[in-house]
């Protein structure tokens, strides 16, 4: 069985939640989070499906853009921003039963 989603209650102290990696995130991949933060998202994108995609697509926007150097467009910087505010902001969607 494939985890979706991780509940509150399945995790350890030693995990994240969700919407905690959802705010640490960005600043994880940058390398910019303690130990403990870090095991934490680690831990927790390794149980996770939706946040270990969501990470995995962050670390495949930012490879791009080192790939195209330092000219960019500013306003799609600015939409992809906006964008991943509102991924923070929405909850997960459950997937229900088949059928």
């Amino acid at each position: 069985m494939i985890r979706r989603h991780v509940r509150r209650h399945d995790m350890g102290d030693d995990m994240a939640s969700c919407r905690e990696v959802g705010r640490a995130l960005q600043a994880y991949l940058d390398g910019a989070v303690d130990e403990m933060t870090t095991r934490r998202v680690n831990r927790h994108l390794e149980a996770c499906r939706r946040c270990g995609l969501e990470a995995h697509a962050y670390r495949e926007l930012k490879r791009a853009l080192a790939r195209r150097g330092a000219h960019f467009d500013q306003l799609a910087i600015e939409r992809l921003h906006g964008f991943a505010l509102r991924l923070l902001e929405t909850p997960p969607a459950v997937a229900g039963p088949a059928g």
